[in-house]
């Protein structure tokens, strides 16, 4: 029997990691389990005092600062100690193209690339796989956001100034505080953001008259977008545990596949509340004209027509002064006599050349492709993680000729959990089918079937490791009433159900997230979303864990490292019975590795091996097989 492992260098476990279908193998040969979190909210907004409930007009946009993004360097080993003690062993880093790049084209922020080196370095000191997310939401901040800087608006002719009086984009800084909790997805399909990303990913196909500094818009965009994530690859391309580069958080479409301009866009088919834009009424309003648009509310039974309003009646329009308004330019639209517009080509968006366009297919692989090659030219062999829009119809296909190395990274969360910010054990939609479902049971079971789907297209993409990129649950919810009782039994309940689920299929996954600097007020300092695991608000004492919420519903046992394939393995929260399944892989040396919180096991864990022996140290169970074959592992509370 080997006990190496007693004593073994936290640093030798940094040799690239690998893929191997669907799952990491470590350079012992081991099946990694991926669990970590996205670090962090806050990181979409400058520092210190960019939170998006501050009024600004962006005038700034080009001295803005986020060092101390996720959060300052002094207080890293702090928030490390402390995710390493919950048992995440690899982080999904934010970063975002405005922090890089805002001060204008080409000019790159030294000294956020100075801070960030630095504390990614750090995240290696305390094991941690790092993956870089450069992250966005609806564009940018101008766009109700985060992401793009702030100087490509004039770049295209558009005047951010001019989005939210114009209905282009819901902008928290200038409504608050009358601005809804998650009314900022509407954005994706409002004028400014849709524009932008279509601009980004189809500027060839459908825009091709608009040039900036004499090159096609698309060209412009993606060079210099893909020129600033090289920049933090140069950074960090030798530090080991950096593996891999996520392509762009969420990427949308904007305009891009849709068949008729007339139709407001859904989601899933589905329709959301807010304001019912079609993309021409859109166009139309960004160019002075104002329209008449129904509302939609969440009502009991769904989401429901209720009424509708004039979206721009003060005629501002947001494109510059002597701009041209491009899609007006592409001769999608006219203004007709009397000031009358007048729709030229409802499918202008739909169709290419006489065929449908798809957007994961047509635009975005092509995008991921250039992307994986340039990043790869300065940080090699990392892994790219890949995504398509969330709900959108579209399947993701990856050839054997597309860039190799590549991991699902797809997104999910309860949309019912997440929008009402309440969560119930008795009943749900699926938005995936228009349905209502009923008990604890078949929440469970509808989560199960739409998780399955994501990793049975991973499959699809050439049989590729899945990594849910991001899920999670609002903390505020029930009205904040956790932070007045210090109760957190509904949170650790969605949680829970969760993490059943990602246990059951074997799923890697990154828990969305954790706010350093996250306020019971003003949660994550972005868009009034809440859906941090930790807050300054929560510690009340010196524990490291102090500061967490629901922990119990995240810090939990599981197979981190498994000497052979993972076959089945469960958590029962109530019970405190944890079940480990594995075939042997006898060419493996090293120990399977099982971490196991105190939190779940106060006052000590029995366990029982069948086919094997083991050992403890500290929070882990070190597993050794005894002969090749079936292993099972049963950790309970004593």
């Amino acid at each position: 029997m080997r006990i190496s492992f007693l004593t073994h260098n936290i640093e030798s476990d940094f040799m690239h990691l690998t893929a191997e279908k669907e799952w990491f193998k470590d350079s012992e040969g081991r099946s990694v389990l991926l669990r970590g979190v996205n670090l962090g909210g806050s990181s979409k907004v400058p520092a210190p005092d960019g939170a998006t409930h501050i009024k600004t007009d962006f005038s700034n946009h080009e001295d803005v600062s986020f060092v101390g993004r996720p959060f300052r360097l002094e207080e890293a080993d702090e928030h490390y100690t402390r995710l390493q003690s919950w048992g995440f062993n690899c982080l999904w880093f934010l970063v975002t193209w405005e922090a890089i790049e805002h001060a204008g084209p080409g000019v790159y922020d030294r000294g956020y690339l100075d801070y960030l080196e630095a504390v990614v370095e750090k995240a290696g000191e305390y094991g941690f796989f790092v993956f870089i997310d450069p992250h966005q939401d609806v564009w940018s901040r101008m766009t109700g956001g985060d992401g793009a800087p702030g100087w490509l608006f004039e770049k295209v002719g558009l005047d951010f100034t001019t989005f939210d009086a114009t209905e282009a984009a819901i902008v928290m800084q200038h409504r608050y505080p009358d601005y809804e909790p998650m009314c900022w997805p509407q954005n994706y399909n409002r004028f400014s953001a849709a524009t932008m990303f279509t601009l980004f990913f189809g500027g060839n196909d459908f825009a091709p008259h608009c040039l900036i500094d004499g090159r096609p818009v698309q060209e412009y965009l993606q060079t210099h977008y893909i020129n600033a994530i090289t920049q933090v690859a140069d950074r960090l391309k030798g530090l080991p545990h950096v593996i891999g580069y996520e392509c762009m958080n969420e990427p949308h479409p904007g305009f891009i596949g849709v068949n008729d301009l007339t139709v407001p866009t859904r989601v899933a088919d589905q329709i959301m509340p807010g304001l019912q834009i079609p993309p021409f009424d859109g166009m139309v309003s960004a160019s002075g004209v104002p329209r008449t648009v129904k509302v939609a509310e969440l009502k009991r039974l769904g989401v429901k027509i209720t009424g509708e309003t004039v979206i721009n009646p003060g005629k501002v329009s947001c494109w510059l002064r002597d701009r041209d308004a491009i899609w007006q330019k592409e001769g999608i639209w006219e203004m007709g006599p009397e000031d009358n517009p007048r729709l030229l080509r409802p499918d202008h968006f739909g169709i290419v050349n006489g065929s449908p366009v798809l957007f994961f297919t047509d635009y975005l692989t092509p995008f991921i492709n250039r992307y994986a090659t340039e990043i790869r030219n300065i940080h090699p062999n990392v892994f790219i993680f890949v995504e398509g829009e969330p709900y959108h119809p579209e399947t993701m296909k990856w050839e054997l000729n597309d860039a190799g190395n590549v991991v699902n990274a797809s997104h999910w969360y309860d949309g019912v959990t997440l929008i009402t910010k309440k969560f119930s054990a008795l009943y749900n939609y699926d938005i995936t089918t228009g349905s209502l479902v009923f008990t604890h049971r078949g929440i469970k079971n509808m989560f199960t079937r739409q998780l399955r789907r994501m990793k049975e297209a991973s499959t699809r993409m050439q049989n590729i490791p899945t990594v849910i990129g991001e899920f999670g649950i609002p903390f505020d919810m029930n009205n904040r009433r956790a932070y007045k009782t210090g109760d957190f039994s509904s949170q650790v309940t969605a949680l829970a159900m969760n993490y059943d689920v990602l246990d059951s299929l074997l799923l890697h996954s990154t828990l969305w997230n954790y706010t350093a600097d996250n306020t019971n007020q003003w949660g994550d300092q972005w868009n009034l979303e809440d859906l941090s695991i930790f807050s300054r608000d929560q510690k009340k004492t010196s524990d490291i864990s102090s500061g967490g919420r629901a922990l119990k519903g995240f810090c939990r046992p599981y197979a981190q490292k498994t000497a052979g394939t993972p076959l089945r393995m469960s958590f029962d929260l109530k019970k405190g019975r944890f079940l480990f399944e594995f075939d042997t892989d006898p060419t493996v040396d090293e120990p399977t590795e099982i971490f196991v919180p105190r939190v779940q096991y106060p006052g000590g864990a029995t366990v029982a091996v069948t086919n094997g022996q083991f050992q403890k140290k500290d929070d882990h169970v070190f597993i050794f097989a005894d002969t090749p074959g079936r292993c099972i592992v049963e950790i309970s509370r004593v």
